[in-house]
């Protein structure tokens, strides 16, 4: 096993799951963990007085964060504006040479 790896243990559902991981990725995966609990946490009082099992509540949460992550994306793409600095950059170009 690479030297950089470690076996850490993370509770999701109330299950215990062990996996290896590059040392630098510790916190953000303990972060992640610990995110999902919280998010089951509030689906499981809101929906506290209706039969939602542990699958419903992951399927909530999973549906939550991949909205939220694909908001994000959109968020951070960069290529308009990358196509609108090349553009201005074309631009500028060719008005320097004309000068």
């Amino acid at each position: 096993m690479d030297n950089n790896k470690f076996l850490i243990h993370i509770e999701i559902a109330e299950k215990s799951y062990g996996i290896w991981i590059n040392r630098e990725e510790e916190q953000l995966i303990r972060e992640a963990a610990k995110q999902i609990r919280n998010k089951m946490i509030q689906y499981r009082q809101r929906y506290a007085k209706s039969d939602v099992d542990v699958k419903d509540l992951l399927a909530m949460v999973a549906l939550q964060l991949s909205i939220h992550n694909l908001q994000l994306k959109d968020k951070n793409d960069t290529v308009p504006f990358a196509e609108k600095i090349q553009n201005l950059t074309e631009k500028l170009e060719s008005y320097l040479k004309e000068q």
